[in-house]
């Protein structure tokens, strides 16, 4: 090979689906608690990392609260939106965040562009960098999100939430 030449990338990682569903069932459980902390009236340690987020679904009427980890991008918030709820974020339906302790109103926009959602996974890295174990996406051996990786998790629902608010 010339130095010009193509390198091979490393293979890509597989996400592992088992672990994916012992997360999702320990986050059922865990969420129960988390909800009621995020909800104090004043801001808490959990809370500058995490927000709960309420939102009534779009097609049953039902009242969600969900809490979410966030990191800030100038005035918007962001989180990566891999679970069923983000269904319900389509549209820019107005929604209500409980952010460090108050009711903050909020318009989600979801953001599927595989280079701005690549882009917008690292500045959740940056400003919040435990969500990165919670990103279950392979990167290539120069740190770059793997593309069929990537596209896959797009066309199976993953998107960045671009939180406007106010």
């Amino acid at each position: 090979m010339t130095e010009n030449s193509a390198q091979p990338s490393a293979p890509a990682q597989r996400v592992d689906q088992a672990a994916m569903r012992r997360r999702s069932g320990t986050f059922r459980i865990v969420n129960v608690p988390m909800r009621a902390v995020l909800s104090l009236p004043f801001p808490t340690p959990l809370s500058k990392n995490l927000m709960l987020v309420s939102f009534t679904g779009r097609k049953t009427g039902r009242k969600y609260r969900q809490p979410l980890s966030y990191a800030r991008d100038g005035a918007d918030l962001l989180t990566p939106g891999g679970g069923k709820w983000t269904r319900n974020m389509e549209g820019g339906r107005p929604v209500r965040i409980r952010l460090r302790g108050r009711d903050v109103p909020a318009r989600p926009e979801l953001v599927r562009d595989p280079a701005e959602v690549e882009r917008l996974l690292d500045v959740i890295v940056a400003g919040n960098p435990p969500a990165a174990k919670f990103i279950p996406l392979p990167r290539q051996a120069d740190g770059r999100l793997e593309p069929t990786a990537l596209a896959a998790a797009i066309d199976h629902g993953f998107s960045i939430v671009r939180w406007h608010l106010g």
